[in-house]
């Protein structure tokens, strides 16, 4: 029998105090035991963050407090050390990936340092033996150029290099226990195999358990032992990976599988959970998703449900498991059947065009900042949107997407190349003429939290927009608008009076999508929008913007890492690697028949929710490379497994089957 490394005992935790008092893990009991992984799953402001943050007694302070119950590690009370113990112990025997790595690095120390000074707290590492470690960390999740990335800050990183350098600190510690809160929300699928596959590596050689809080059902499948889902502060399912994907019992549970973006969904709305969490001040007198329950009666409201047996080793919070119980013979709550409304009548007039777009940034060396060379970010990229339709860029971190994004909406002015919107070339305009036309066009930022002023409220902010293009008659007029924008993205007119701080992840981003959204635009760039939300949370987005874009004709530049999202959303993708668009087509075409070697990489690195699919994972050998030096000739052959001689001498031309294009020797 394995022996038991971590045990939560009834916890409870409060942030504040009194009536006011919000109780975010409210009698939440698990255990971990050595060298398992066990996956935590549910929604944005469950307590699943807070959950971990307890185990490392790093409540928010002064008002977040463990109330009651016990946190063992082992045979040590963790709640009852004193901080000078516990300091030995985060980072040793705990250590903790965050959910958020650009709020979680110290934006003056280099990455280097960084890690470097977990070594030497805990491992009495320094100098040369010190940076050699180092390098290996970073060389292990897969940062390419890692002697210049050691010297750099987190702001000259990506958002998917930026989550890497945080597992590289969690992992300098080599711990007992890893807790990773969202540790691949923002990397691509190749990177995300490479990350999980050295967690499963180091858990195998290290025997280190995982606490794994993710909303990605596929990476559960793929990692974990066992799985708890929670809701409003409580475990609300509990059983062994096998058990809990083939027979789901909680109605919660079942209804984030029906979340799931699949292409044969593409013609209908995703099923969602209707209302959102309950707050967690209340006193609750019965079942805590009663008010969302399709499958929930009378009785549901006004009784708390136990700890009920689905199956030996499988309980779940719910009285439809209680023997004891009549049970109605038909729901008395019906499901809402949700479909999305009629395309636009617009559809397919061409919005914008993209010809041999370049974003080179210069490399400035020596005293006098001479010009040493240039990073070539984006390197001629071409690409066409029709109103009303959406075109996907995938690829992995540093390849150049967001840069495409920013470049296109003139926020990086381009090196070379034409943006032409509605047939105006942007590359031109300046001053108030383009200021005037940023409404037509918003862009939704891959971090929420640092793309929002902390000392504005949400609702201030949302406004902000409405007020610099002069939209609305009055105040009262662009208040009601943006309380009807937070309704569309699942919040309530309530939060509009909080600061970014006070909300989850998740939550802030759907506050960035109702920013973006207030403006009235016709096109959006969307990086990485849904990457930070739950699965049910982001259903309600994709179908939002579905309904958004049928009904209003908008168009979307999607930047994404999530294929499954692509094949739900998109109707056209494009993949990028270093710079350059590799090939591009519908989305159907791309994803079920890829030509390009990388693409075919790309898909076979997805997660899988169903687990027992046999299928060949491609694993690429080396690390991207440096976008100041890119390969001569192919720029993917150093690392494809099918690079003949002409790849390493001359870039591929373009080569067409149809509507679907590719850049590849093997298709000329």
């Amino acid at each position: 029998m394995s022996e038991t490394l971590l045990t939560l005992d009834n916890v409870c935790v409060e942030l504040g105090s009194g009536d006011s008092a919000i109780r975010p893990v409210d009698g939440v009991s698990l255990a971990i035991n050595k060298g398992e992984t066990y996956a935590l799953l549910g929604e944005s402001g469950c307590g699943k963050s807070m959950t971990a943050l307890s185990i490392l007694r790093l409540l928010p302070q002064p008002i977040g407090h463990i109330t009651s119950g016990r946190v063992l590690l082992g045979n040590d009370e963790l709640t009852a050390l004193p901080e000078s113990e516990m300091r030995r112990i985060r980072g040793r025997r705990i250590s903790m990936i965050f959910q958020e790595p650009m709020t979680s690095l110290n934006p003056v120390l280099t990455v280097g340092d960084q890690i470097a000074e977990v070594l030497r707290q805990h491992h009495g590492m320094k100098g040369r033996v010190a940076q050699d470690r180092v390098l290996e960390l970073l060389d292990a999740v897969g940062i390419p150029d890692a002697r210049r990335r050691f010297r750099e800050y987190p702001h000259q990183l990506s958002g998917g290099m930026k989550q890497r350098v945080m597992i590289s600190i969690a992992l300098a510690g080599e711990p007992d226990l890893l807790i990773a809160d969202e540790p691949t929300t923002a990397l691509d699928v190749t990177i995300q195999a490479q990350v999980l596959e050295l967690l499963q590596q180091l858990q195998q050689d290290t025997h280190m358990a995982i606490l794994l809080i993710t909303h990605d059902l596929g990476i559960v499948a793929g990692m974990a032992d066992r799985v708890a889902v929670m809701y409003a502060g409580q475990l609300v399912e509990e059983a062994s990976r096998d058990r809990f994907f083939g027979s789901a019992a909680h109605p919660y549970s079942q209804k984030l599988f029906e979340s799931l973006p699949e292409v044969r969904k593409r013609e209908h709305a995703l099923n969602t959970i209707k209302g959102t969490v309950p707050p967690l001040d209340r006193v609750f007198t019965g079942c805590r998703f009663a008010e969302r329950c399709d499958s929930g009666w009378d009785y549901c409201s006004d009784h708390i449900p136990g700890w009920n047996p689905a199956e030996p080793g499988h309980h779940a919070r719910c009285h439809l498991l209680d023997d004891s119980l009549t049970k109605p013979a038909v729901n008395t709550r019906s499901q809402d059947e949700t479909a999305h409304a009629a395309a636009h009548t617009s559809r397919g007039e061409r919005l914008l065009q993209v010809s041999d777009l370049k974003v080179h940034f210069p490399i400035h060396k020596g005293v006098f900042k001479r010009v040493a060379g240039h990073v070539y970010a984006v390197d001629g990229v071409s690409m066409s949107i029709p109103q009303g339709c959406t075109q996907a860029l995938v690829g992995e971190s540093g390849c150049g997407k967001t840069t495409v994004g920013k470049g296109i909406l003139q926020l990086i002015r381009p090196t070379a190349g034409s943006v032409q919107f509605d047939d105006l070339e942007l590359t031109t305009l300046k001053g108030k003429r383009l200021r005037k036309k940023r409404s037509d066009f918003q862009f939704i930022f891959q971090d929420p939290y640092s793309s929002m002023n902390p000392r504005m409220m949400v609702g201030d902010i949302v406004e902000e927009g409405m007020v610099a293009q002069g939209i609305g008659a009055s105040r009262q007029a662009r208040r009601a608008r943006v309380e009807e924008l937070f309704a569309q993205v699942g919040l309530a007119a309530a939060h509009t009076q909080r600061y970014p701080h006070e909300f989850s992840g998740g939550q802030r981003q759907r506050i960035c999508i109702a920013r973006a959204l207030a403006v009235d635009p016709r096109l959006i760039v969307c990086d990485e929008p849904t990457s930070a939300l739950d699965v049910s949370v982001q259903a309600q987005i994709l179908n939002l913007l579905k309904d958004l874009q049928n009904t209003l004709g908008l168009s979307y530049l999607f930047i994404t890492h999530n294929l499954s999202v692509v094949s739900y959303l998109a109707d056209r993708v494009a993949v990028m690697y270093l710079g350059r668009i590799v090939e591009e087509g519908p989305v159907a075409e791309v994803l079920e028949s890829p030509l390009h070697p990388y693409t075919r990489a790309l898909l076979s690195a997805v997660p899988m929710v169903d687990a027992g699919t046999e299928r060949e994972i491609i694993r690429l050998e080396g690390d991207l490379p440096s976008p100041s030096s890119p390969p001569r000739g192919c720029h993917f052959h150093p690392r494809c497994p099918q690079a003949m001689a002409a790849c390493r001498e001359d870039y591929p031309g373009e080569s067409r089957r149809g509507d679907h294009s590719v850049r590849c020797y093997l298709h000329q």
